[in-house]
């Protein structure tokens, strides 16, 4: 491994959670579920206009600029001579696609409960939209 596994503390996943927030208010997604926990991070999101995979390395670059202002960057030792800290966040995110308002609210349920299997507390962030079901017309991918 060419850097330690990240585990993030308490105060570095509420700088996530900021981050979340500025990237979520930048382009209007909505998130229906979000767990940040020591070793990974859970969302639901809703359909936006850019891909799954843009959004995502936008909530992962808003997030790392909020660790890096707030000096929580877990990485912040293994500096790069150009001056960059190396991004903490796995190359490779799981993207599942959800066809019905059941795999939603079953995801959204999943998502919420992590932290509790995990022995944690109950996670709210004030950028979840709680879901209310889906718009008339909605079609899934195919």
């Amino acid at each position: 491994m060419k850097y330690p596994e990240v585990i993030l503390s308490g105060q570095q996943a509420m700088a996530v959670a900021e981050g979340f927030g500025v990237a979520i208010d930048k382009s209007r997604f909505t998130i229906w579920a979000c767990s940040i926990l020591p070793q990974h991070v859970h969302l639901v999101i809703a359909r936006h206009r850019f891909k799954v995979e843009y959004i995502a390395g936008l909530l992962k670059g808003e997030a790392t600029k909020s660790l890096n202002q707030s000096s929580l960057h877990p990485l912040a030792d293994y500096k790069r001579h150009d001056g960059n800290t190396p991004t903490p966040w796995n190359t490779k995110s799981y993207r599942g696609f959800l066809e019905s308002e059941q795999e939603i609210e079953d995801a959204i349920a999943y998502v919420l409960e992590n932290p509790i299997k995990e022995g944690k507390k109950k996670q709210t962030w004030k950028f979840v939209t709680p879901f209310a079901g889906l718009e008339a017309g909605w079609t899934t991918y195919h």
